[in-house]
């Protein structure tokens, strides 16, 4: 073999092992980029599909036709709960104005229900008794017999489930006045009426309701599962209040 033929073949066997390392090398960049394009695409794809943190604002043409007031049904755009004037357990007057700075719970109840009603008063104190007491939380519980709830009686009912007067008020008043609230303002009865003597509102449902009036949220409040969701909310209310969403 002449001199060459040696030289050529000395200096092109290093050759191999280089161009092996460099496919090597371009497989492993190509294996890189396709978890990086994987691992963006799970995340993206997670972000999309994941829960939202932001409640629903509920207006009378998402809801079920049932509970929503004859007078009520067609309308557009954002739907707010109607201004009261009722009386709570100490006898004092109150008002929309007077909670409206506040994330409200309204249930309707009397004080003589042995049915749902013991366990909805008992969800609610579980609901007081999940935030501490400078939360800005008030819980509005209605009298759907107001003619036999008294400022007394409901004193003394109030007590019975230890309800702190800062955040939680039995109200009564005018049965016409309540029942309008319970079927055109919070939607919480799916029985129809006209708040008249014979009428009857009976309802578990529990409604959320943000500072500006607006539902956020329906829960049955005789069950456990239902209540533990509304005060999960009524977490996720509390940031949107601290960190408002934009204007649309």
């Amino acid at each position: 073999m002449d001199l060459f033929h040696r030289l050529r073949l000395r200096f092109a066997r290093p050759l191999i092992p280089a161009v092996e390392h460099q496919t090597n090398r371009s497989i492993g960049v190509r294996i890189l980029l396709f978890l990086a394009v994987a691992a963006v695409a799970i995340i993206v794809g997670w972000q999309i599909l994941k829960p939202s943190d932001v409640l629903p604002i509920y207006h009378p043409s998402q809801l079920d036709p049932r509970l929503v007031a004859d007078d009520v049904k067609g309308r557009t755009g954002e739907h707010h709960i109607s201004d009261f004037k009722l009386i709570d357990q100490h006898g004092a007057i109150v008002e929309f104005s007077d909670v409206k700075d506040n994330i409200i719970v309204a249930d309707f109840f009397f004080t003589t229900c042995a049915t749902i009603c013991p366990k909805m008063t008992t969800q609610m104190g579980r609901v007081q008794a999940a935030f501490p007491k400078e939360t800005p939380l008030m819980l509005l519980s209605h009298s759907v017999t107001p003619e036999m709830d008294s400022v007394p009686v409901l004193a003394s009912y109030a007590e019975l489930y230890k309800a702190d007067y800062d955040r939680w008020r039995f109200l009564t008043g005018d049965r016409k006045q309540i029942y309008d609230l319970a079927r055109g303002s919070y939607f919480a009865a799916v029985d129809e009426g006209d708040g008249g003597p014979d009428d009857f509102v009976h309802t578990e449902n529990f409604v959320l309701v943000d500072p500006q009036r607006r539902i956020r949220g329906f829960y049955d409040g005789t069950k456990t599962v239902d209540v533990d969701r509304l005060i999960g909310d009524i977490e996720k209310l509390l940031d949107e209040v601290k960190d408002p969403l934009p204007e649309k």
